[in-house]
C-alpha cells in the first residue's frame, strides 16, 4: 500500500499503512490518509512511542482511580476488572455521522413501532410481514404484556444498535439493544478520560458533545411519571453489584441524580410500587431499569427472579408507575427480526431503510434453511435468544463432525436460529503494545426518545479487537474500548446537564430517601473497616511481638505472647484457634494459625475475609462513596490482593503490609469524617464503626486484663494493649511513667474524650440514634435509644479502683469482666434493634392529616 499522503517518512501513518489489509476508518482504498484524520496522526507523531504510552498510564490510571470496572463475576466470586482502554479516539467526519444519524433516528423509530405492534394491534403479524413463529418463539415476548397500554407516543425511550463498516465503505447495523442498552456510561467516561488526557486535541478537533444526550434523557424520565410530573421520584434499577457493568449503573445514577435501587429496595402495595428507606416507604414514579425483562417480576414472569420486585408489571398495567424501557421490550433483540426489517420499514414508512443490516436469513423459512445449510462454510450461525455463555459460531471454525452436528440441532429446531453473512469489517488505529496496529472496529451508538424525534448520542461506545484479525469484538473476549469523536468544522458550544435557575431564586434543598439496602451496607461497611483495622492492629502488635523474641533470644514471657494470641482468637471469632483446651502445640507454633488468619480468604473471621465482606459491602453502596474515598477503598483491595505475604526471616514484609493498612483504613475513616454529609448514610456508617470498635475493644479487654497476670507480664500486656488502642502516648502524656491497671481502665474505659475509650463510643452511638428517624411525638425511648443508655449508664457509674480488684479464689477481675460482658450484651442487642428497625420496612406511610399537611407547607 502506498504511502499515506501528507505523512513524513518514519511517521506513525506511513508505518501504519504498511500494515492494513481491508478497509480501515483512518486510510482510504487508495492509500490516501483522510482528512479528519490528519490532526490525530500529527498528534501521535509528536507524541512518538513514549508519549503515546504515557497518555495510556495516564489514561488507565485515571480509570482505575474512579473505580470503572467491567466485572467478570462468577457467583460471589470473580474479578472486578479494570476497563481496557485504548487512548487513540475513533474519528468521524460530521458529514458523515450526519448520515449515519439519520439512520440511527429511523431505526429507532422503526423499533418502537414494532413494539407497539406487537403488544398492541398486531398488524405485523396478521398481514405476514413478520412470521409469528419467530416472535412467539422468542424468550424476548412477554405475553403478560400483551394488550398493556404504553405511556407515550414513543414508550421504547432508550435503544442502541451495534455498528461495523462494510467492505463497501457503508456503516452497517449488525444488531440492536432494546432492553436496558448498555455502555452509555462508558462512553461518558471514555469521554471524561480523553478530554483530560488529550485536552488540546480535543479543542482542535471541535468534537461534539455528550452532555446533550444525556438532557434530554432526563426530560424524558421526568414527563413518563403518571403523577407528580414537577418532582418526580425516579430510581435506577440495578440486578446488583454482580451484573458485569454495574458501575456503569451507578455512575449513570450518580451521574442523572437518582437514586440506585436493586429489587429488595422495592416493594409493591396498593398496585403502587414504594421505595423502602431508612425514613420509611416512599413512591416511585419511574423506574430507569437495568434489568432484563424476564426478571423483573417475578408473579408474572420468571417465578425464580430474585432481583425484580413481586408485582411490578401490575403497577404499570394500573399506570400508577412508567418503566423505562418497557417490559417486554427484549423482542426487539431478537436477530431473526433483521431478516425481515427491510419490509417492516416499508410497510410502516414506505422506504427503505437507510442504515443496511447485516444479511440475516432466517431458518424457520424453507428456503433461507436451506440457504443456510448449504453455505455453513461462509456463514455466522447465531440462536435467536440471547443466554449465558452465547456466542456466535463461525462455519468455516468448523470440523465436518461439528458442521453435521450443527445442521441436526437447526433441523431439529429451525425456528431458533440464524444465518449471518461473515463479513470482514473495517479496522481503526488502536494502540496495542506501545505502537499502533489496526484493528477491527465497532461502534454502539444510542438513542433516546425526545418531544419531536430520537436523538441520537455523537459517536456512542467503540469497542475493539483483543487481537489482529478476529472478527468477535466484546468486552467479555478481552476487547478494549476507546471513545469516539463526532468532528465539527466550528467550535462546539459547551453542554451541561445543570439547569441555570434565575439569579433570584433560592432552590429547595430535595434530599434523596436513604434505601434501607443502602443503609444496611453502610452500616456493614463501617463495621468491617473498623473490624478489619482492629484485627491489622493487634495482628501487628503479635507479628512485632515475635520478632523481639527472636532478637532477645526468647527472653520474652511466654504467657505475654499466649494472652495476645488467646486475645486474637477472641477478638476474631475464629474459634477453637488458640483458646482450645489442646492448644499447647499452637501455641508453642502459632506462624500457621496466624498466616491463616491473615491470608486465608476463605475462612471467616480472617483479615483476608473481613476485608473481602468490606469490598462487597462497599461496591453495593458505590454510588455513595466521594470519588477519593473510592479510590482508599479500591486500593486496599487491590494493595492486599496483589501483594503475598513473603515468607522470609522476622517477617517484615508481613509487618510492613500490616501497617500500610492500617494507614489506608485509617484514611478511608478520615476522608469519611471530612468528606461525606452528616446525612442518614454517614450516621449509618458511623454507628457501625463505633459499634464495631465498642466490642473490639471489649473483646480485646477481656483476653488480656481481665485474667490476673504476674506483675511485670501484667505491666507488658497493659502497655502493649495500649499500643494496640492507638493510646500509648497520651497514656504517657497523662500518667507519665506510672502504670497500672485502674489508669489504663480510666483511659480506654471510661474517657469521654478520648477517642478511643468504650465511653467515647457509647457517647458517639447516643448522639447517631437519637438523630436517626423516629416519630418524635412519643415521649417513650425507642428499643435502640434504651439500648445504648443502659451501656453507657452502668459505664459512667463503674468506678475503675473497684473494676481492677481481683478475686483471688477465681483469679481474675470479676467485677470487670461483669462489667464488660453487660456492656457485649447490650451492643448485640442494640445491633439487632437497628437492624429490625432501620432495615426492613414493610407498610407504606399513613395519609397525613390536615394539621400534619399544614406542618410540612
Amino acid at each position: 500500500m502506498p504511502q499515506p499522503e501528507n505523512s513524513p517518512p518514519g511517521s506513525i501513518s506511513q508505518s501504519y499503512a504498511t500494515q492494513l489489509g481491508t478497509y480501515d476508518e483512518m486510510v482510504a482504498s487508495e492509500g490516501h490518509l483522510l482528512p479528519h484524520w490528519q490532526p490525530l496522526m500529527r498528534d501521535l507523531d509528536q507524541l512518538g512511542r513514549e508519549g503515546l504510552e504515557r497518555r495510556r498510564l495516564e489514561a488507565q490510571r485515571l480509570l482505575r482511580e474512579s473505580g470503572v470496572t467491567f466485572n467478570m463475576h462468577d457467583g460471589l466470586r470473580g474479578a472486578a476488572r479494570p476497563w481496557q482502554f485504548d487512548p487513540i479516539p475513533l474519528f468521524i467526519s460530521g458529514e458523515e455521522w450526519a448520515v449515519i444519524e439519520a439512520g440511527l433516528v429511523q431505526r429507532a423509530e422503526l423499533l418502537n413501532l414494532v413494539m407497539t405492534d406487537l403488544y398492541g394491534p398486531q398488524t405485523l403479524l396478521k398481514e405476514g410481514i413478520v412470521p409469528p413463529e419467530l416472535i412467539f418463539s422468542h424468550f424476548g415476548f412477554q405475553r403478560s404484556c400483551v394488550g398493556m397500554t404504553f405511556p407515550g407516543k414513543r414508550p421504547l425511550i432508550m435503544c442502541s444498535s451495534n455498528l461495523a463498516r462494510g467492505p463497501d465503505g457503508r456503516m452497517w447495523v449488525i444488531d440492536d439493544r432494546a432492553q436496558a442498552p448498555s455502555g452509555a456510561g462508558y462512553a461518558l467516561e471514555n469521554r471524561m478520560v480523553m478530554t483530560r488526557v488529550a485536552p488540546a486535541l480535543f479543542r482542535e478537533c471541535h468534537v461534539k458533545r455528550l452532555a446533550g444526550f444525556f438532557q434530554p434523557l432526563r426530560d424524558r424520565l421526568a414527563r413518563l411519571a403518571p403523577q407528580n410530573r414537577e418532582d418526580p421520584r425516579i430510581v435506577v434499577l440495578t440486578p446488583g453489584p454482580y451484573s458485569s457493568t454495574y458501575f456503569e449503573h451507578a455512575y449513570l445514577a450518580n451521574y442523572l441524580g437518582y437514586t440506585l435501587v436493586q429489587g429488595d429496595d422495592l416493594s409493591v402495595r396498593d398496585g403502587r410500587v414504594w421505595l423502602k428507606s431508612l425514613e420509611g416507604l416512599h413512591q416511585v414514579d419511574v423506574i430507569l431499569r437495568r434489568l432484563d425483562d424476564a426478571y423483573c417480576d417475578p408473579l408474572e414472569l420468571r417465578e425464580d427472579s430474585r432481583l425484580g420486585v413481586t408485582g411490578l408489571l401490575q403497577a404499570a398495567r394500573l399506570g400508577h408507575v412508567a418503566i423505562a424501557n418497557p417490559i417486554g421490550s427484549g423482542v426487539l433483540e431478537n436477530p431473526g427480526l433483521m431478516a425481515f426489517m427491510p419490509n417492516i420499514a416499508r410497510h410502516f414508512f414506505g422506504e427503505d431503510l437507510k442504515l443496511p443490516s447485516v444479511a440475516t436469513w432466517w431458518c424457520g423459512q424453507e428456503s433461507e434453511r436451506n440457504f443456510v445449510l448449504e453455505n455453513l462454510d461462509h456463514l455466522v450461525i447465531k440462536s435467536i435468544h440471547r443466554t449465558r455463555g452465547y456466542r456466535a459460531i463461525f462455519g468455516a471454525e468448523l470440523t465436518a463432525a461439528e458442521q453435521s452436528e450443527l445442521r441436526e440441532r437447526i433441523l431439529h429446531k429451525p425456528h431458533l436460529y440464524i444465518g449471518q453473512e461473515m463479513v470482514s469489517f473495517s479496522t481503526a488505529p488502536s494502540l496495542v503494545d506501545g505502537w499502533v496496529e489496526p484493528r477491527h472496529t465497532i461502534l454502539r451508538s444510542f438513542l433516546v426518545a425526545g418531544d419531536t424525534g430520537y436523538i441520537a448520542m455523537p459517536g456512542g461506545l467503540t469497542r475493539i479487537a483483543a487481537q489482529a484479525g478476529e472478527l468477535v469484538v466484546s468486552n467479555k473476549s478481552g476487547g478494549l474500548s476507546k471513545d469516539a469523536w463526532v468532528l465539527s468544522k466550528d467550535p462546539v458550544r459547551y453542554v451541561s446537564l445543570w439547569r441555570q435557575p434565575q439569579l433570584d431564586q433560592v432552590l429547595p434543598l430535595r434530599a434523596e430517601p436513604l434505601p434501607s439496602r443502602a443503609a444496611d451496607s453502610l452500616f456493614w461497611a463501617g463495621r468491617y473497616v473498623e473490624r478489619a483495622e482492629g484485627t491489622a492492629r493487634l495482628l501487628r502488635a503479635i507479628y512485632l511481638l515475635r520478632r523481639e523474641q527472636r532478637d532477645a533470644n526468647g527472653e520474652i514471657p511466654k504467657p505475654y505472647l499466649h494472652s495476645l494470641l488467646r486475645a486474637l482468637t477472641h477478638v476474631t471469632g475464629t474459634y477453637p484457634g488458640f483458646v482450645d483446651e489442646g492448644a499447647e502445640e499452637l501455641l508453642r507454633k502459632p506462624r500457621p494459625e496466624l498466616h491463616s488468619l491473615l491470608q486465608n480468604a476463605d475462612r471467616a473471621g480472617s483479615l483476608a475475609s473481613i476485608l473481602q465482606s468490606f469490598g462487597q459491602v462497599a461496591l453495593t453502596v458505590r454510588d455513595h462513596w466521594p470519588a477519593e474515598i473510592w479510590r482508599v477503598i479500591d486500593a486496599i483491595q487491590q494493595d492486599w490482593a496483589d501483594e503475598e505475604e513473603s515468607p522470609g526471616p522476622g517477617n517484615y514484609r508481613t509487618e510492613d503490609r500490616l501497617d500500610h493498612l492500617v494507614m489506608q483504613l485509617v484514611a478511608f475513616s478520615g476522608l469519611n469524617a471530612e468528606s461525606m454529609t452528616r446525612e442518614a448514610g454517614w450516621l449509618l456508617l458511623d454507628i457501625g464503626r463505633r459499634l464495631e470498635r465498642a466490642l473490639g475493644l471489649i473483646s480485646l479487654l477481656r483476653a488480656t486484663l481481665v485474667p490476673h497476670m504476674d506483675g511485670s507480664v501484667q505491666r507488658q500486656l497493659m502497655e502493649r494493649v495500649l499500643i494496640i488502642c492507638d493510646s500509648l502516648n497520651t497514656f504517657r502524656r497523662r500518667y507519665r511513667s506510672y502504670m497500672h491497671l485502674p489508669t489504663v481502665l480510666e483511659l480506654i474505659l471510661m474517657d469521654r474524650n478520648h477517642p478511643r475509650s468504650l465511653a467515647y463510643q457509647l457517647e458517639c452511638l447516643q448522639q447517631h440514634i437519637a438523630d436517626l428517624p423516629r416519630d418524635r411525638t412519643s415521649p417513650r425511648l425507642g428499643e435502640d435509644e434504651r439500648c445504648v443508655l443502659e451501656a453507657y449508664t452502668r459505664l459512667r457509674l463503674a468506678d475503675a479502683a473497684e473494676l481492677s480488684k481481683i478475686v483471688e479464689e477465681d483469679g481474675y477481675c470479676k467485677a470487670l469482666d461483669e462489667l464488660l460482658a453487660g456492656q457485649t450484651e447490650s451492643l448485640w442487642r442494640l445491633s439487632d434493634v437497628i437492624t429490625s428497625t432501620y432495615f426492613s420496612h414493610s407498610q407504606p406511610p399513613q395519609q397525613l392529616s390536615p394539621q400534619q399537611q399544614d406542618e410540612d407547607v
